[in-house]
């Protein structure tokens, strides 16, 4: 059985001190392939360096997540365009609108965006969508740049029943993570009206890890709560759960 994490921050200092054996410990749990969004330019090295130590289990983005977009954003963008002429990258991610750290640089923000979507089109990669407070911003965007080769992932949703569907409706497929095991999530709601083939899993480790870990770091090994809690709101077997999310994954990262 092959799990998938498409969206987990390996490189992430909250690891340090034990990357590798948090992500045998994984391993061992038969999530055998990782997908590593970008932040900025900073952590470029790092993801290199992950792939480098699990070869066949790391696959790596590149992009600028929204909250890294400040003064230097263009520079940021030179080195995204300069990477994907140096090395595979199977999609473009983390990116997309965040507007609630900062709602001032919600223009650059938006520029960094739908400039990252075009460079995913004309390199034929999926965009993995960074949203928080800005569904509306960010289905605006959508909306301008929808065709045939716009496509990808909803990275984290938690948004309404309505916003999975306009989500889903852009070709991209819903990243479903620790929050559906949260009391207060409000995805696991609704979550078993849309069909799995449009889901796919993630952690977001170090982020957002699933009850019983909540408040603690995560980890990819803790995905194994997402599938379960997913197994029981569709009433299917875990087996089925991992063996649809993990096509759906590959469809998506082509791989």
């Amino acid at each position: 059985m092959i799990i998938t994490d498409t969206h987990t921050h390996l490189y992430s200092e909250a690891f340090d001190a034990d990357r590798h054996e948090m992500i045998e410990r994984a391993l061992k749990l038969g999530v055998s392939r990782f997908f590593i969004p970008a932040i900025d330019s900073s952590y470029t090295d790092a993801m290199l360096q992950l792939e480098q130590d699990f070869p066949g289990h790391i696959f790596l983005m590149m992009g600028l997540h929204p909250t890294h977009v400040n003064t230097n954003f263009r520079q940021e963008l030179q080195h995204v365009e300069h990477m994907l002429t140096q090395h595979k990258f199977y999609a473009i991610g983390e990116i997309g609108i965040d507007l609630y750290w900062d709602k001032s640089t919600l223009d650059v923000q938006k520029k960094a965006f739908r400039h990252q979507i075009n460079l995913a089109k004309r390199n034929k990669l999926p965009i993995v969508i960074h949203c928080r407070e800005a569904f509306d911003e960010i289905f605006d965007i959508l909306e301008d740049e929808k065709d045939d080769d716009l496509f990808g992932i909803f990275h984290c949703f938690t948004g309404t029943l309505e916003q999975a569907y306009q989500a889903i409706s852009y070709n991209m497929k819903l990243g479903i993570g620790g929050v559906i095991t949260f009391k207060n999530g409000k995805i696991d709601r609704f979550i078993n009206q849309i069909d799995v083939k449009h889901i796919v899993l993630e952690t977001d480790a170090p982020y957002l890890s699933p009850v019983p870990y909540r408040g603690k770091r995560n980890e990819s090994a803790y995905i194994t709560e997402v599938i379960d809690r997913l197994s029981s709101l569709y009433q299917r077997s875990a087996e089925d759960i991992v063996a649809i999310t993990t096509k759906n994954a590959i469809d998506v990262f082509k791989i």
